[in-house]
Protein backbone atom coordinates (compact mmCIF):
# COMPACT_ATOMS: atom_id res chain seq x y z
CA UNK A 1 0.00 0.00 0.00
CA UNK A 2 2.70 2.45 0.82
CA UNK A 3 4.67 1.75 -2.51
CA UNK A 4 1.17 2.39 -4.33
CA UNK A 5 0.77 5.57 -2.82
CA UNK A 6 4.60 6.17 -3.06
CA UNK A 7 5.12 6.83 0.35
CA UNK A 8 7.95 4.50 0.02
CA UNK A 9 9.51 4.48 -3.58
CA UNK A 10 10.77 1.46 -4.94
CA UNK A 11 14.53 0.39 -4.76
CA UNK A 12 14.35 -1.96 -7.58
CA UNK A 13 11.01 -3.14 -10.26
CA UNK A 14 8.10 -1.40 -10.71
CA UNK A 15 4.35 -0.65 -9.81
CA UNK A 16 2.24 -0.41 -13.14
CA UNK A 17 -1.52 0.68 -13.24
CA UNK A 18 -3.03 -0.08 -16.73
CA UNK A 19 0.53 -0.21 -18.31
CA UNK A 20 1.27 3.28 -16.57
CA UNK A 21 4.81 2.99 -14.19
CA UNK A 22 3.60 5.02 -11.24
CA UNK A 23 6.89 6.35 -10.68
CA UNK A 24 6.71 8.40 -14.31
CA UNK A 25 3.68 10.53 -12.53
CA UNK A 26 3.13 13.65 -9.98
CA UNK A 27 2.27 12.34 -6.65
CA UNK A 28 -0.90 14.92 -6.90
CA UNK A 29 -2.08 13.05 -10.59
CA UNK A 30 -1.23 9.32 -8.65
CA UNK A 31 -3.18 10.26 -5.52
CA UNK A 32 -6.09 11.71 -6.74
CA UNK A 33 -7.70 8.38 -8.71
CA UNK A 34 -7.09 6.94 -5.66
CA UNK A 35 -8.57 6.72 -2.14
CA UNK A 36 -8.09 4.67 1.01
CA UNK A 37 -9.96 3.56 4.14
CA UNK A 38 -8.21 2.91 6.78
CA UNK A 39 -8.82 0.63 10.00
CA UNK A 40 -8.87 3.61 11.91
CA UNK A 41 -11.02 6.28 10.48
CA UNK A 42 -9.99 9.65 9.78
CA UNK A 43 -12.74 12.88 9.98
CA UNK A 44 -11.14 16.63 10.49
CA UNK A 45 -12.44 17.76 13.75
CA UNK A 46 -13.95 21.51 14.09
CA UNK A 47 -14.70 21.09 10.38
CA UNK A 48 -18.31 20.56 8.81
CA UNK A 49 -18.96 17.58 7.47
CA UNK A 50 -19.13 18.89 4.14
CA UNK A 51 -15.09 20.30 4.36
CA UNK A 52 -14.79 16.47 5.67
CA UNK A 53 -15.97 15.04 2.38
CA UNK A 54 -15.13 17.68 -0.09
CA UNK A 55 -12.29 20.03 1.46
CA UNK A 56 -11.86 21.86 -1.70
CA UNK A 57 -15.19 22.95 -2.97
CA UNK A 58 -15.23 20.90 -5.58
CA UNK A 59 -18.98 19.55 -5.54
CA UNK A 60 -22.40 20.64 -5.02
CA UNK A 61 -24.59 19.83 -2.09
CA UNK A 62 -26.63 17.30 -4.36
CA UNK A 63 -23.31 15.20 -5.37
CA UNK A 64 -22.39 15.04 -1.29
CA UNK A 65 -25.80 14.19 -0.38
CA UNK A 66 -26.06 11.09 -3.00
CA UNK A 67 -22.73 10.04 -1.97
CA UNK A 68 -24.23 9.99 1.66
CA UNK A 69 -27.16 8.30 0.29
CA UNK A 70 -25.01 5.73 -0.97
CA UNK A 71 -22.69 5.23 1.79
CA UNK A 72 -25.81 4.77 4.22
CA UNK A 73 -25.13 8.21 5.76
CA UNK A 74 -27.81 10.52 5.04
CA UNK A 75 -30.33 10.24 7.54
CA UNK A 76 -27.75 10.22 10.00
CA UNK A 77 -26.24 13.36 8.84
CA UNK A 78 -29.97 14.81 9.09
CA UNK A 79 -30.40 13.64 12.40
CA UNK A 80 -27.70 16.36 13.38
CA UNK A 81 -30.80 19.06 13.06
CA UNK A 82 -30.65 21.54 10.70
CA UNK A 83 -26.93 21.91 10.10
CA UNK A 84 -26.98 18.81 7.64
CA UNK A 85 -24.08 18.92 5.67
CA UNK A 86 -22.45 22.28 8.28
CA UNK A 87 -22.85 19.99 11.12
CA UNK A 88 -19.62 20.24 13.34
CA UNK A 89 -17.53 17.06 13.60
CA UNK A 90 -16.27 17.14 17.10
CA UNK A 91 -12.78 16.27 18.11
CA UNK A 92 -11.88 12.91 17.10
CA UNK A 93 -15.17 12.13 15.83
CA UNK A 94 -16.55 11.52 18.70
CA UNK A 95 -19.80 12.68 17.57
CA UNK A 96 -20.07 9.37 15.47
CA UNK A 97 -19.47 5.95 15.70
CA UNK A 98 -16.57 3.94 14.56
CA UNK A 99 -18.74 2.71 12.43
CA UNK A 100 -20.28 6.04 10.69
CA UNK A 101 -16.99 6.96 10.84
CA UNK A 102 -15.92 4.43 8.39
CA UNK A 103 -18.92 5.49 6.26
CA UNK A 104 -17.89 9.08 5.90
CA UNK A 105 -14.96 7.75 4.41
CA UNK A 106 -16.47 5.51 2.06
CA UNK A 107 -18.97 8.51 1.26
CA UNK A 108 -16.07 10.84 0.63
CA UNK A 109 -14.20 7.97 -1.42
CA UNK A 110 -17.39 7.54 -3.14
CA UNK A 111 -17.87 11.28 -4.12
CA UNK A 112 -13.74 11.41 -5.78
CA UNK A 113 -14.96 8.30 -7.85
CA UNK A 114 -11.54 6.53 -7.30
CA UNK A 115 -10.73 3.93 -9.70
CA UNK A 116 -8.22 2.29 -7.28
CA UNK A 117 -10.24 1.90 -3.96
CA UNK A 118 -7.86 1.03 -1.12
CA UNK A 119 -9.53 -1.31 2.49
CA UNK A 120 -7.05 -1.32 5.08
CA UNK A 121 -8.51 -3.54 7.23
CA UNK A 122 -11.69 -1.06 6.99
CA UNK A 123 -13.83 -3.74 8.98
CA UNK A 124 -11.96 -4.87 11.77
CA UNK A 125 -13.91 -2.36 14.18
CA UNK A 126 -17.20 -2.27 13.24
CA UNK A 127 -19.91 -4.39 13.88
CA UNK A 128 -21.29 -6.76 11.17
CA UNK A 129 -24.55 -4.41 10.39
CA UNK A 130 -21.80 -1.51 9.48
CA UNK A 131 -19.92 -4.41 7.55
CA UNK A 132 -22.64 -5.27 4.98
CA UNK A 133 -23.62 -2.20 4.89
CA UNK A 134 -19.81 -1.02 3.84
CA UNK A 135 -19.49 -4.46 1.40
CA UNK A 136 -22.84 -3.35 -0.39
CA UNK A 137 -21.77 0.07 -0.75
CA UNK A 138 -18.32 -0.61 -2.06
CA UNK A 139 -20.38 -3.33 -4.78
CA UNK A 140 -22.60 -0.92 -5.68
CA UNK A 141 -20.19 2.20 -6.22
CA UNK A 142 -17.09 0.75 -7.01
CA UNK A 143 -18.51 -2.00 -9.88
CA UNK A 144 -16.12 -0.01 -12.63
CA UNK A 145 -13.06 0.21 -10.04
CA UNK A 146 -9.96 -1.70 -8.81
CA UNK A 147 -10.76 -2.77 -5.27
CA UNK A 148 -7.59 -3.80 -2.75
CA UNK A 149 -8.48 -5.40 0.35
CA UNK A 150 -6.35 -6.19 3.61
CA UNK A 151 -8.53 -8.01 5.37
CA UNK A 152 -8.32 -10.51 8.54
CA UNK A 153 -12.17 -11.47 8.31
CA UNK A 154 -12.07 -14.32 5.40
CA UNK A 155 -15.92 -12.94 4.47
CA UNK A 156 -14.99 -9.65 3.70
CA UNK A 157 -13.21 -11.04 1.22
CA UNK A 158 -14.36 -14.07 -0.14
CA UNK A 159 -16.66 -12.91 -3.08
CA UNK A 160 -13.47 -11.09 -4.41
CA UNK A 161 -12.31 -12.28 -7.90
CA UNK A 162 -8.54 -13.07 -6.51
CA UNK A 163 -7.38 -13.71 -3.12
CA UNK A 164 -3.39 -13.65 -2.36
CA UNK A 165 -2.41 -15.39 0.78
CA UNK A 166 0.71 -13.88 2.76
CA UNK A 167 2.83 -14.94 5.45
CA UNK A 168 6.17 -14.36 6.66
CA UNK A 169 6.35 -11.49 4.73
CA UNK A 170 6.05 -13.86 1.28
CA UNK A 171 3.43 -14.70 -0.90
CA UNK A 172 1.97 -18.53 0.01
CA UNK A 173 -0.64 -18.44 -2.51
CA UNK A 174 -2.70 -16.03 -5.02
CA UNK A 175 -5.44 -17.52 -7.12
CA UNK A 176 -9.62 -16.96 -7.31
CA UNK A 177 -10.92 -18.36 -3.85
CA UNK A 178 -12.79 -21.30 -5.54
CA UNK A 179 -9.44 -22.63 -6.67
CA UNK A 180 -8.00 -21.46 -2.95
CA UNK A 181 -10.80 -23.33 -1.19
CA UNK A 182 -10.68 -26.53 -2.79
CA UNK A 183 -7.03 -26.93 -2.54
CA UNK A 184 -6.85 -29.80 0.48
CA UNK A 185 -4.52 -29.16 2.75
CA UNK A 186 -3.88 -25.51 1.46
CA UNK A 187 -3.35 -22.42 4.42
CA UNK A 188 -6.55 -20.92 2.63
CA UNK A 189 -8.62 -24.05 3.14
CA UNK A 190 -7.50 -24.38 6.44
CA UNK A 191 -7.96 -20.94 6.97
CA UNK A 192 -11.94 -21.71 5.98
CA UNK A 193 -12.10 -24.26 8.36
CA UNK A 194 -10.84 -22.63 11.03
CA UNK A 195 -13.61 -20.45 10.91
CA UNK A 196 -16.15 -23.24 12.66
CA UNK A 197 -18.31 -25.72 10.51
CA UNK A 198 -20.82 -23.09 9.81
CA UNK A 199 -19.20 -20.77 8.48
CA UNK A 200 -17.08 -22.50 6.71
CA UNK A 201 -20.22 -23.92 4.66
CA UNK A 202 -21.24 -20.46 4.15
CA UNK A 203 -17.96 -19.34 3.16
CA UNK A 204 -17.35 -22.26 0.70
CA UNK A 205 -20.94 -21.90 -0.91
CA UNK A 206 -20.02 -18.19 -1.74
CA UNK A 207 -16.74 -19.44 -3.95
CA UNK A 208 -18.94 -22.01 -5.63
CA UNK A 209 -21.48 -19.31 -6.40
CA UNK A 210 -18.68 -17.31 -8.29
CA UNK A 211 -19.61 -18.86 -11.97
CA UNK A 212 -18.97 -15.99 -14.41
CA UNK A 213 -15.57 -14.86 -15.71
CA UNK A 214 -13.12 -13.87 -13.51
CA UNK A 215 -12.03 -10.47 -14.19
CA UNK A 216 -8.65 -9.81 -11.91
CA UNK A 217 -9.54 -6.71 -9.65
CA UNK A 218 -5.81 -6.64 -7.82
Amino acid sequence: MQALFRLLEAEEGNVQIDGVDIATLGLHTLRESMSVIPQSPTLFSGCTIRENLDPFGSFSDDKINQALRDAHMLDAIREQGSSGLDSIVAEGGTNYSVGQRQLLCLARAILRKAKVLILDEATANVDTRTDHLLQEAIARSFSGASIIAVAHRLDTVIDYDKILVLGNGKVIAYDTPNALASEKGSVFSSMIDDTGKGMATELRRRTRRQSSPVVDKS
